[in-house]
């Protein structure tokens, strides 16, 4: 009985942490690469241009924090990776440089959810046996990457919609908006990890609404609902 429930926590384990990884390791990579586009070398030169896991994977961030809210049964899988570094002075408009630079993220997470959505239509090509877990993979995998490009496009700074707003909007507005980074991984911890233990989960809200939505339009999109 002890092997079996291994192999099924093991299991359970892969297909969410997989897919989560993949997704993560492309973001990231994605905002180098952009970056690099735009004029500046400083994640080439630490490495971050690159297809390679283990370059973006925060220990905690990636793999424990997903592991323990998995583990906790928590109603929702959370997750960061080490931020890629952009000398946003260097890139070419600066400004709006910014602003796509932080874009590239979230939508390679959109493109990764279709690409996973239609790769739904192989998984009976495959040995009867790994069927199910391609299917969970792949299903996971679209769920995962519209909640990194929701979450991440929440219009705070260092989150992507952060830097995208403080690269579009006049600097007027776009200064104080830059001045409450220091406070936004505070707010989203009480927001994410606290709250919910007295009944108020913004997550459901901000995230999980739009989410919904982009899930059914993505399966819809392809044909699968």
């Amino acid at each position: 009985m002890i092997p079996t429930q291994f192999a099924g926590a093991v299991q359970q384990f892969s297909v969410w942490i997989l897919p989560l990884v993949l997704s993560i390791t492309l973001h990231e990579a994605a905002h180098g690469f952009v970056a690099l586009r735009f004029g500046d070398d400083t994640a080439l030169r630490m490495g971050r241009v690159s297809l390679n896991p283990l370059r973006h994977i925060d220990p905690f961030g990636t793999l424990l924090l997903p592991a323990l809210l998995l583990l906790s049964h928590a109603p929702f899988l959370f997750g960061w990776a080490k931020p890629v570094p952009v000398n946003f002075a260097r890139l070419r408009p600066p400004r709006a440089g910014m602003a796509i630079v932080a874009a590239a993220g979230p939508a390679t997470n959109l493109v990764l959810a279709v690409i996973s959505a239609l790769l739904i239509y192989l998984v009976p090509l495959l040995p009867g046996a790994g069927q199910e877990w391609a299917l969970a993979n792949l299903k996971n995998s679209v769920l995962i990457n519209l909640v990194l490009a929701v979450f991440n496009m929440i219009p705070l700074p260092p989150l992507d919609g952060g830097r995208v707003a403080v690269g579009l909007l006049p600097r007027r507005l776009a200064m104080p908006l830059a001045r409450t980074e220091r406070y936004t991984l505070p707010l989203m911890m009480v927001a994410l990890l606290l709250l919910p233990v007295v009944g108020i989960n913004i997550f459901s809200w901000v995230v999980g609404i739009p989410v919904e939505y982009l899930l059914g339009l993505v399966y819809r999109a392809t044909g699968l609902a």
